[in-house]
């Protein structure tokens, strides 16, 4: 709740209005508290960062996207933005008060409160044999080895060959242990793994993993 202001001249409180985004980091916050297992950060993406997670992918050429874990919405609102009228798009979101976060900053957009290791059934449900894009803003390299293994290959059984996928990593993350042995279980299992450029204005700095099948 916001703070209120004494009126000098009725002595009345009246509230501040919260901005949105002010909302959405205290929010962001909350859930890495309740489980940063989940939630690898303690603040949103930057929309510096978003713009390298969505500028890479084939969009006139994507019928079917998915998004591992939208947090607030941020790369939700860009993907949303450049994905084709006729895709289909949802997201899935463990966190219930995150997702309903995304779902209200991105009405016309699917949320699911689930685990990405669910997202066969969901494509099942949705009529999606299979994807042509999946874009994630999961924590990835705080997930035990056994998560990631599941996570990676329920998302093979539904990524097409030529299937293109994108994640960040924090540059403090590189070279730990657990960021090294997930970017080896990309390269062992994608055909090609590139790096963008740094968003040096996200907190913390990071930088896009651009996989393809």
């Amino acid at each position: 709740m916001s703070e209120p202001t004494i009126d000098p001249d009725t002595s009345s409180t009246t509230a501040i209005p919260e901005k949105p985004e002010v909302g959405s980091k205290r929010a962001f916050l909350k859930a890495f508290l309740r489980n940063t297992g989940q939630v690898g950060a303690v603040a949103p993406s930057s929309p510096a960062l978003a713009q390298l997670m969505v500028e890479w992918f084939e969009w006139d050429s994507i019928k079917h996207v998915v998004e591992y874990g939208p947090g607030t919405g941020v790369f939700t609102e860009r993907i949303q933005a450049c994905r084709q009228k006729d895709s289909t798009f949802f997201a899935i979101e463990m966190d219930p008060k995150l997702a309903e976060i995304t779902q209200r900053r991105c009405p016309d957009v699917t949320v699911h409160i689930d685990s990405v290791t669910n997202v066969a059934a969901l494509c099942e449900g949705a009529n999606v044999e299979s994807v042509d894009a999946i874009l994630s803003g999961l924590p990835w390299a705080a997930f035990p080895e056994s998560l990631q293994d599941e996570c990676l290959d329920t998302m093979f059984s539904i990524l097409k060959p030529g299937g293109q996928f994108a994640t960040f990593a924090y540059w403090q993350g590189l070279m730990m242990p657990a960021g090294q042995r997930f970017l080896k279980k990309l390269k062992e299992r994608f055909s090609e793994v590139e790096f963008s450029k740094t968003a040096w204005s996200n907190l913390p700095p990071a930088l896009v993993y651009r996989c393809v099948r």
